[in-house]
């Protein structure tokens, strides 16, 4: 069968919350389509759907709930992140 999956990553190596990098990557048959950036604030396209999704997605509502993504999934975990990094380490 095929597999279609999206993983949603946090990834920050600084103290600094502006330094937090969010992404969205789409997924199928392991091969990522497309991605949100948050850096970039916008959907990437890497296969010729992807491109065509992310075009569409870039002038609709979708690239604007992604953006505030940052700051309700990324901001509100950190500190679980960085404590249980800790205590591992």
């Amino acid at each position: 069968g095929f597999r279609h999956y999206v993983v949603n990553s946090c990834e920050f190596n600084s103290s600094k919350l502006n330094d937090i990098e969010y992404t969205e990557s789409y997924y199928y048959n392991k091969l990522e389509y497309i991605r949100f950036s948050g850096s970039v604030g916008k959907y990437v396209g890497y296969t010729e759907h992807g491109i065509k999704n992310a075009e569409r997605w870039n002038n609709g509502p979708e690239v604007i709930s992604r953006r505030a993504e940052k700051e309700r999934y990324c901001f509100r975990n950190v500190g679980n992140d960085v404590e249980a990094a800790l205590t591992k380490s």
